[in-house]
């Protein structure tokens, strides 16, 4: 059992962080087609992810995600300024973060401003690849619950 009492068959709340409606649309569309359990909560902007991450303003009674799906390409607030964010703050560090990538240069191009994420994922273009994109968040979730409860 996770030292927070979650255990691996309860769902989890994942935040996507993804401007472009269309492919938000595709990843909830295939997270509830491949039957997952979990929670997706969708916002479009830095700003409002921070807001949801720190339960503030309309999202005040939002459950703090476990997982934040970051795309690096925001409008306003940079996705890079809200992985700094996520990854410096105490209050938030607990927080998984993949960040989404259209390319190897992107992983290359938040990782040369010092930042890291837990983990960096392509966006899949087919939805065979989408489903398996969701799976393996599942499995890389499940993966951090088992190692804080060793």
């Amino acid at each position: 059992m996770a030292t927070d009492g979650t255990q691996p068959s309860d769902p989890i709340d994942i935040l996507l962080v993804e401007p472009n409606p269309g492919d938000s649309r595709l990843f909830e569309e295939n997270f509830r087609d491949a039957k997952l359990l979990n929670t997706i909560h969708t916002v479009s902007d830095g700003e409002s992810a921070l807001e949801f991450v720190h339960q503030r303003g309309e999202y005040a009674t939002e459950p703090c995600p476990d997982i934040v799906l970051l795309e690096p390409q925001l409008p306003g607030k940079r996705g890079m300024d809200v992985l700094s964010e996520l990854k410096n703050e105490p209050s938030l560090e607990e927080i998984s973060v993949v960040v989404l990538t259209s390319s190897d240069s992107g992983e290359e191009i938040i990782r040369s401003h010092g930042l890291e994420a837990d983990t960096y994922m392509r966006k899949p273009i087919e939805p065979e690849e989408f489903v398996e994109f969701v799976q393996s968040i599942e499995e890389f979730w499940f993966a951090i619950v088992q190692k804080q409860s060793q």
